[in-house]
């Protein structure tokens, strides 16, 4: 029976939860301005996307961590093969089955690039980098984490091949890059800056490799948490590096304390990453202290992410289209090439909350018995589901 480390699977499975929340909201909610926008937004709607900030950086520093605890039980040169298989596959996910539950287009006119891309290229960088000594793997990823806000003042290429890349690799705010005159890519996550956050997941692994003290990880973990989330208020406060969206007095304290909070997701900005990992990791030491009916209700979705990933995503395109359908409307997009909408459609956010927690609810006994048998099966493709 393979061996889980429950506080990682406990803190997986919260965020999963978590992020089900945003996609409900995505699906189903009326569309109308960004919930960050501090002019228009409500306090309840900006929390209910500012939470949901928590899952990409979560799920891409965790599975830096996976990738190292799987190479206890590899060879350098087995562990970098899993990777770039592991890694394509993450990235064809993102191209045939998102790209499709997002764009509702079975001839793939839009092709979308979104978390499980960055997840899939960052493993691929890492395989490459997977034989160089963890000291400089941690160099890298400090490196791209607290420098990459530099690019915020330089002009970068916008036309060419060159452009095309700086975009991919480097920027990519919602970028559409046109492949054809009918097909496009729709990058949403930009490479190295997320990679950063995986190679740190990575380098924060060896806390967990078999036979680490718990005590010395708990420390770690509760310092560096703690310090990131420091560095947050100070810079913040300091409003000029490391964001390229100052926060600014608005109309009263709560909505100013919004805008303090409200820092850049694409492309992430070091406070993003400051304000996300730093709780993350927090919440890491903490539950390996609690071990009770909550705990074990998160640990049954973060045993098995990409399974559940993929089939809630799956379940709100049923609910949205068969809720088009009863009322009526045209099945005709709204323009947003991202996430495929009737016009007209939507429902009140205290509705979008009780889809949420019904799709939460239809996949637990599902996830639960997967997890026990990915536990107790040993099959290849296991792995990479």
């Amino acid at each position: 029976m393979k061996e889980r480390i429950h506080a990682i699977d406990i803190i997986r499975g919260l965020i999963m939860v978590i992020m089900t929340l945003d996609h409900s909201r995505d699906f189903l909610h009326y569309a109308g301005p960004s919930p960050t926008n501090m002019h228009s937004t409500t306090v309840i709607l900006f929390f209910t996307r500012w939470i949901t900030h928590y899952c990409a950086p979560t799920f891409v520093f965790l599975s830096g961590v996976s990738a190292f605890l799987a190479g206890q039980r590899r060879t350098k040169k087995e562990l970098s093969r899993f990777l770039l298989k592991r890694g394509a596959w993450l990235i064809l996910s993102d191209l045939l089955i998102i790209s499709l539950l997002f764009s509702f287009d079975l001839q793939y006119h839009m092709l979308v690039l979104e978390v499980l891309w960055v997840i899939g290229f960052g493993m691929i960088i890492l395989a490459l980098l997977i034989r160089a000594p963890r000291a400089v793997i941690a160099a890298i990823a400090l490196l791209i984490l607290f420098g990459h806000n530099a690019l915020d003042y330089v002009r970068l290429p916008e036309n060419g091949i060159v452009g095309v890349l700086s975009t991919i690799f480097l920027t990519a705010r919602g970028a559409i890059i046109p492949l054809s005159p009918n097909r496009a890519i729709a990058e949403l996550y930009a490479v190295i800056p997320w990679t950063g956050a995986l190679l740190l997941g990575y380098v924060f692994g060896k806390l967990y490799q078999t036979g680490a003290d718990p005590k010395k990880r708990q420390k770690v973990l509760l310092v560096c948490g703690l310090s990131f989330i420091g560095l947050f208020i100070l810079v913040r406060l300091a409003n000029h590096y490391g964001e390229p969206a100052p926060w600014a007095v608005q109309r009263n304290a709560v909505h100013t304390l919004l805008s303090f909070l409200n820092t850049t997701k694409q492309t992430p900005s070091l406070l993003f990453f400051s304000m996300t990992l730093g709780p993350v990791m927090l919440l890491l030491a903490l539950a390996e202290k609690f071990n009770n009916r909550v705990t074990a209700f998160f640990e049954v979705y973060g045993n098995v992410p990409y399974v559940y990933f993929i089939g809630h995503l799956c379940l709100l395109r049923v609910i949205n289209i068969l809720l088009i359908g009863l009322k009526g409307l045209p099945f005709k997009s709204d323009g947003n090439p991202f996430v495929w909408q009737a016009q007209g459609f939507g429902f009140p956010l205290w509705a979008v909350y009780l889809f949420w927690l019904f799709v939460v609810a239809a996949f637990y006994f599902p996830c639960k018995w997967y997890g026990n048998y990915k536990r107790t099966h040993r099959r290849w493709w296991l792995s990479y589901l």
